[in-house]
């Protein structure tokens, strides 16, 4: 079920719009997405990489980068760890041309999922160690690895952390007690000291701001002359690509970061990521975040998770464009088999919930010894799609058992772990993520602790959809459509606006693509006049509706262009439809009522 509610938030729509040359809509929108000051009503429309924070607003990012130029100076070794997904793998890249720029003597190791698990682990330290490193420099990780990092110091090395995740905590009697790790310099925005304005960037983003501040200090530039050098707009790509990759609110600096970025990538100065969009077919002039976030992305992704990302690395590090071509579809057909075994692990996850008695369960333990474990966090979100609930996948690993969560918004999934941590071996994520690991015979131990814990109630799972404006579709013509562009980068934290309209009477229909899973229809407003509307959902879903509301025949009628008695109430937006030079607008219903 899902509940209609429209955004009901308030400003002066005239006034704004008449300040920065806007329609009073495009003003609502712009409020509903929580941007109420004048300056930051300014950064939304035309912000640019000149409203990006300074580096050094950072804790401890002036004391990196000291010990970073003395060890360059000293001619020490630094190794960067990195991690094996998408913002992990774009950090490593990102730290190692920066400390390459600056005469480094630097070289990379990325985890193996298998093997050494997420973030340090002693392993890693100890081949550190023997390869004659002096510096560990972490990305993407490290604010946990107390243990790991005192273990470091102990065989004399130095560590600089950079970090994007949550400060590990213990809740006593005299309140939340937040541990850092024993590191020289610890750069996370989340630390409770930190007074960066803005806490939700990813890992890479907080690679890029060392890499400025680095660069800068090292050849006496500002940091915004770095920004916009050559070596500053390439790993801005990169920073860009991870910021939605790691699925970060496109808010504040995120958007700019995004905005900038993409509008980059038309013209990448990568080599490995001009193979990638080859390889991929991908229109390079108009990217936009899904093309990074299901199309690019998940082909990074796939090689950390089936095989090594240090695949990946190298694709970005190569300057050989035959190599380039070679590691590309390498990590496309790994990829394509990575489609292919998720859709099994699916099957399987939804198979034992529905035959198991898991339905009633609030949050979802589902225990797959078979699967690849690193399939375990694309299979939760999967599932947790499927039933709107918060969801666990637990695999076989080689010591116990690994598993990944998804969340729902109103379940915080790091905080509630926290409260059963006595199950973990090791745990660490966000408010929507997680992973961890537990021994096998603590797998339903943990499902009755995790369901047990667990305060949601029924309005909780209720689905939220949230129209911006309820707008006559006959408002949402080609002008107003354009102006739409306006508040692009969409994508989480900055969705595509949602319209609603009463009494949208369904005049006729046919189904389209290869399998008929699309919808595309002539529907008219109270005033009869006709518009295109297309619909990319659960179209056998649809149909059970409104045979359920209207008849059988009724939806045949539609198809066979004599459907004049079902009217529905929709949601959409609006978009425009190139077909052979015609430019039109269609409607896209998200929902119908």
């Amino acid at each position: 079920m899902s509940k209609w509610m429209v955004t009901a938030k308030r400003a002066d729509f005239n006034g704004i719009a008449e300040r920065f040359g806007i329609s009073p809509v495009l003003a609502r929108l712009i409020r509903n997405r929580d941007v109420i000051e004048e300056d930051d009503i300014r950064k939304f429309l035309y912000g640019d990489c000149e409203d990006l924070y300074d580096p050094l607003l950072l804790k401890d990012m002036e004391q990196a980068v000291a010990i970073i130029l003395e060890k360059i100076a000293e001619d020490k070794q630094i190794r960067i760890i990195g991690d094996y997904d998408i913002d992990g793998i774009c950090s490593t890249y990102i730290l190692y041309k920066g400390l390459s720029h600056c005469g480094a003597k630097v070289d990379t190791a990325i985890p193996h999922r298998i093997k050494d698990g997420y973030g340090l682990n002693e392993n890693l330290i100890e081949e550190a160690k023997a390869a004659g490193t002096d510096t560990v420099v972490t990305c993407d990780n490290g604010i946990a690895a107390y243990s790991q990092i005192a273990y470091a110091n102990e065989l004399g090395m130095t560590v600089v952390v950079t970090d994007h995740h949550e400060v590990p905590y213990e809740d006593t009697e005299d309140g939340r007690m937040y541990k850092l790790p024993p590191a020289a310099a610890v750069v996370d925005p989340k630390r409770q000291d930190c007074m960066y304005p803005f806490s939700e960037i990813c890992g890479a983003v907080v690679a890029y701001k060392l890499v400025l501040a680095l660069v800068a200090a090292k050849q006496g530039m500002t940091w915004k002359e770095v920004l916009y050098s050559e070596l500053g707009q390439e790993l801005l790509e990169l920073a860009a690509f991870a910021t939605i990759g790691d699925v970060m609110e496109l808010k504040d600096e995120n958007r700019i970061i995004v905005k900038c970025g993409l509008s980059l990538m038309a013209n990448t100065r990568n080599l490995g990521l001009k193979a990638l969009i080859d390889v991929t077919g991908v229109d390079a002039e108009h990217m936009k975040p899904y093309t990074i976030g299901f199309v690019l992305g998940p082909c990074l992704n796939a090689t950390g998770r089936l095989d090594t990302a240090v695949n990946a690395l190298e694709l970005f590090k190569t300057t050989d464009k035959a190599e380039a071509a070679r590691l590309a579809g390498d990590l496309k057909a790994m990829n394509d088999s990575r489609k292919e075994l998720t859709l099994e692990g699916v099957e399987e996850a939804v198979w034992q919930i529905e035959t198991q008695k898991l339905l009633d369960d609030r949050v979802l333990v589902v225990y797959l010894p078979k699967v690849h474990e690193s399939l375990a966090g694309i299979i939760a979100g999967r599932i947790r799609e499927k039933y709107g609930k918060p969801t666990f996948v637990l695999t076989d690993a080689e010591e116990g058992v690994k598993g990944s969560g998804r969340s729902i918004e109103a379940f915080h999934m790091y905080e509630e772990m926290t409260r059963c941590k006595e199950l973990f071996t090791k745990y660490g994520g966000h408010k929507l993520a997680a992973g961890l690991s537990l021994r096998k015979e603590d797998v339903d131990t943990f499902r009755k602790a995790i369901n047990q814990n667990c305060t949601l109630t029924e309005a909780d799972f209720e689905e939220k959809v949230m129209i911006d404006v309820a707008m006559p579709m006959s408002y949402a013509n080609i002008d107003f459509v354009k102006e739409l562009d306006r508040l692009e980068p969409f994508g989480n934290g900055n969705s595509k606006p949602q319209f609603a309209q009463k009494n949208v009477r369904f005049v006729k229909g046919r189904l389209l693509g290869q399998n008929k899973n699309v919808g595309k229809y002539t529907v008219a407003d109270e005033t009869g006049k006709l518009y295109e509307m297309i619909y990319f959902g659960n179209i056998e879903g649809f149909h059970e509706y409104l045979e359920a509301k209207y008849t059988a025949e009724q939806v045949a009628a539609l198809y066979n262009g004599r459907g004049n008695d079902i009217s529905l109430s929709v949601v959409y937006y609006p978009e425009i439809n190139e077909f052979r030079g015609n430019v039109t607008v269609q409607m896209v219903m998200k929902y119908y009522q």
